[in-house]
């Protein structure tokens, strides 16, 4: 994987600097995951939680989905392992790969940057059956950012419980 962060920018115009600290924290959940074996990404929290980094991982593939394809673009398409719509699903690692998982992220990260490169601001909107309601990219972004600034903590806590290794 070898992941390589850098800071978000002190300086930037909006988009910018939305999409430096997503990226930021996209970068932070992979080195989160880096040096580890399948087994070591799949041990889970306390009981009775089935949090795992693997889980983290498959979880952020099903929200990048949801938020840049399913909402931002309005593609009709299942999440990745859930046909109801069920993000619980990915916590589910018993059969699941790391390769598997890992690929699926980075499908969808990369489908994402497309979609907000292509965008002509970040004021075009999509959809939200949820709440029937308009969504700008701008509101995606930064519900992106904060998702995983919330699971980079679980992922801070999983790491040093498996080899002791805290930072990033």
């Amino acid at each position: 994987m070898a992941a390589e962060r850098t800071l978000p920018p002190l300086v930037a115009d909006e988009r910018e600097m939305l999409r430096a600290y997503l990226e930021h924290q996209r970068t932070t959940l992979a080195l989160k995951c880096e040096g580890l074996s399948e087994e070591q990404l799949r041990r889970q929290s306390v009981p009775p939680s089935t949090l795992s980094l693997m889980g983290l991982v498959r979880h952020m593939a099903e929200v990048e989905r949801a938020w840049f394809r399913r909402i931002v673009s309005e593609e009709d398409i299942s999440l990745v392992w859930s046909d109801r719509g069920d993000f619980q699903v990915a916590y589910d690692v018993s059969e699941a790969t790391w390769p598997e998982a890992l690929a699926a992220w980075q499908g969808e990260i990369e489908h994402a940057r497309r979609v907000e490169r292509d965008a002509k601001s970040l004021d075009v909107t999509g959809y939200m059956a949820k709440t029937d309601s308009a969504v700008s990219l701008r509101r995606a972004m930064i519900h992106l950012i904060d998702e995983y600034a919330r699971h980079n903590g679980h992922a801070d806590l999983l790491r040093e419980a498996i080899d002791g290794a805290v930072g990033y």
